[in-house]
């Protein structure tokens, strides 16, 4: 069974740094591309990085040099560090794991806060 824990999120400042996590179980990293995604009320879910099955991470352009992606195969973990946060950024973020197959899955979610 696959499952997917976000947590890390929470009330930032402007300018502030988090670092989300997830816990995953069930997959094996080499066969998927585990990612985050954002969704901002009223707007829809955006992609905004990931590592693919060999270990590369990959970065929706708006979010270039500010976050970074990382895992942890030993500890089955996903990372997105944020830094430079703007009130933009306030989104409930996701965690997923996706795979050239059918198998598409998500976490429930992280709220990120950022105030002005």
């Amino acid at each position: 069974q696959v499952q997917l824990v976000e947590s890390g999120g929470g009330l930032v400042q402007t300018g502030g740094s988090l670092r989300l996590s997830c816990k995953t179980s069930g997959i094996i990293f080499s066969r998927y591309r585990t990612g985050w995604y954002r969704q901002a009320p009223g707007e829809e879910r955006v992609w905004v990085a990931a590592i693919t099955e060999g270990g590369t991470p990959k970065y929706a352009d708006s979010f270039k040099g500010r976050f970074t992606i990382s895992r942890d195969s030993t500890k089955n973990m996903v990372y997105l560090q944020m830094n430079g946060l703007m009130p933009e950024d306030t989104a409930v973020y996701y965690c997923n794991a996706a795979n050239s197959g059918a198998f598409d899955f998500w976490g429930q979610g992280t709220q990120v806060t950022v105030s002005s």
